[in-house]
């Protein structure tokens, strides 16, 4: 695991002229989410009965070698990682399945996210290795926070499309303002003066603060315009952190509540 991750960050990106052989759009991934997933919700009954498909698509990312994507640009790798990470948490689920939390599964001295459930470059890598030892330290993308689902309520919305480099920047955006208009987890009270947050602005504060701004300064342009308009017109405001709820992600779970 900490070869793999070390790897990762020493290599030298060259040039992107060697696609071929891989598919970026995600096809087999986007085929499965579009089939299962509604409204961020999971149909894992339904999935399961359709594994080998989610099985296939693990194992493609899996034959990726390190020379192939580090001749990819960065989008595309952003991509591949948060695919992987989503695709692997769904694969996790299943192979525990039926449970009511990820936290459900693992040991007494270990979480799933530390259990090395992830085939890349040729050996057995850990959730947290992707998303700490490869995406947040190789790059600085503080939305991967809003793409990012580890099946949980708590999370944000799960994406009915697999993410793709040439629409990254775009899918992005959409995840970072899909994920501040549920209301359950994020909100501003104008009259209390107080902005709810998600605690996963609180747990990776840092990756949000970078380059001297606020965590409300990074979120400001992802707000509806009224809530915009609140904090153009209001300079003090306090967070507080909404509650993380960790049952699972599951199809017949209450409707995501929208932001009016």
């Amino acid at each position: 695991m900490a070869i793999v991750a070390m790897a990762w960050v020493c290599f030298h990106p060259t040039p992107a002229h060697s696609k071929e052989g891989f598919d970026h759009d995600h096809a087999i991934f986007s085929k499965l989410l579009v089939e299962f997933v509604e409204e961020g919700r999971v149909d894992y009954p339904g999935l399961a009965k359709n594994r080998e498909r989610l099985d296939q698509y693990l194992t493609v990312l899996a034959a990726v070698t390190e020379t192939q994507i580090n001749a990819w640009e960065e989008p595309d790798r952003i991509a591949f990682l948060i695919n992987l990470y989503n695709a692997a948490t769904l694969k996790l689920i299943l192979d525990h399945y039926p449970v009511k939390s990820i936290k459900d599964i693992g040991g007494w001295f270990s979480t799933p996210w530390e259990a090395p459930v992830v085939q890349l470059f040729g050996g057995a890598v850990t959730l947290d290795t992707i998303e700490h030892g490869i995406l947040r330290k190789r790059h600085n993308e503080p939305r991967i926070h809003a793409a990012l689902v580890c099946a949980a309520m708590g999370c944000p919305p799960l994406r009915s499309e697999a993410f793709v480099g040439r629409r990254l920047e775009e899918q992005l955006n959409g995840q970072m303002r899909r994920f501040l208009s549920i209301a359950t987890k994020n909100r501003v009270d104008r009259a209390a003066g107080v902005v709810h947050l998600s605690p996963i602005f609180k747990w990776y504060k840092g990756d949000f603060e970078k380059e001297g701004r606020s965590v409300l300064d990074f979120l400001r342009p992802y707000w509806s315009d009224t809530v915009k308009g609140y904090f153009a017109n209001q300079h003090e405001w306090r967070i507080k952190y909404t509650f993380y709820n960790w049952s699972l992600n599951k199809m017949g779970s209450k409707k995501i509540e929208q932001q009016k």
